[in-house]
């Protein structure tokens, strides 16, 4: 595995699936893999999960995890191309890249949207500069579009905790006080459309993701009508994604709190479980009661991100 940017990129999903409940069964079974290796994890943004998750598994598979915190522990980095520096940014990513790549085996990268640009957001241009330029295989931590080891995290959860062959899987938007990137619900669209469930979205008209995420997944506009029947219900933000709507891409277009997921939306569901992939605005997306109950995952969905990021580095290790 070079690169770990869509689901395609892991291949077989049965047998991703299959490997991760073994990974998570004998996590320090392949620990000499890693011996003498070196993942290097750079943070354009900020980060919990995404950051200590990925230590943990570069640590259990023996390797030896370093973070760099860019325009923190770094030079400013300019990362457009044909600028003249004459600014407060002293080095380029075109030497810093190669230079990062001379250091370790494995990359991994983290960089939000900018939720201005959408050609610019959509082209992945900080990644695709790791990609051309590091010599090393690259993971995505979360780029401006995707954020596959949280999607891979949350397949694995419903795949623990499914209690139908064929479940039913609604993910709906909820409301958020600023605007945030499409990333996680692209991921979490594209890897349900791969896997075995039966996906429904659902937001309000002006929300509509790329039609390349959604695939054949059925969209439908009344959350209520949405959730019927669902054995687990993912609810997660996201601005506007400029397909309908270019001139609005990135914008809030909707506070509506009639989407945020509580006691009386579950209530239509197949008592489904509930999935969000954190930090969570308590009682703007979910309520207290929602998220604090019982049927909540999203602690065991957190957890499995050590286990998602495990079987990526592995598999990368596995093939250097």
């Amino acid at each position: 595995m070079k690169s770990f940017f869509h689901v395609q990129d892991i291949g077989n999903l049965d047998a991703a699936l299959e490997e991760a409940l073994e990974v998570k069964k004998n996590p320090f079974a392949w620990k000499h893999l890693g011996i003498d290796k070196t993942i290097i994890l750079v943070f354009f943004n900020n980060s919990l999960r995404t950051r200590l998750s990925s230590q943990k598994a570069a640590l259990n598979l023996g390797m030896n995890p370093i973070v760099l915190n860019v325009n923190g522990d770094s030079w400013k980095l300019e990362t457009e191309m044909g600028v003249v520096m004459d600014g407060d940014k002293s080095e380029h990513l075109r030497e810093a890249i190669p230079v990062i790549g001379s250091f370790c085996d494995i990359i991994g990268v983290r960089s939000f949207a900018g939720l201005t640009d959408r050609e610019k957001d959509y082209g992945e241009e900080i990644l695709r500069q790791f990609i051309d330029y590091s010599g090393r295989p690259v993971i995505s931590l979360e780029s401006a579009t995707v954020h596959p080891c949280q999607a891979f995290a949350d397949l694995i959860t419903i795949e623990e905790h499914k209690e139908r062959k064929r479940p039913k899987v609604v993910m709906t938007w909820a409301p958020h006080p600023r605007a945030l990137p499409q990333a996680v619900p692209n991921s979490f669209a594209e890897w349900m459309n791969a896997a075995d469930v039966d996906f429904v979205i659902t937001h309000p008209e002006g929300y509509e993701l790329d039609p390349r995420f959604v695939g054949d997944a059925e969209v439908e506009y009344d959350q209520m009508k949405a959730l019927e029947g669902a054995d687990f219900v993912y609810a997660k933000n996201w601005s506007c994604p400029g397909v309908s709507l270019p001139e609005e891409y990135g914008k809030v277009l909707s506070k509506d709190m009639g989407w945020t997921v509580d006691a009386k939306h579950m209530a239509v569901t197949n008592n489904a479980q509930f999935l969000h992939c954190l930090p969570v605005r308590r009682n703007m997306i979910v309520s207290d009661e929602v998220i604090d109950s019982p049927r909540s995952l999203v602690i065991p969905e957190a957890a499995n991100r050590v286990v998602s990021a495990q079987v990526v580095m592995k598999r990368m290790l596995e093939s250097l």
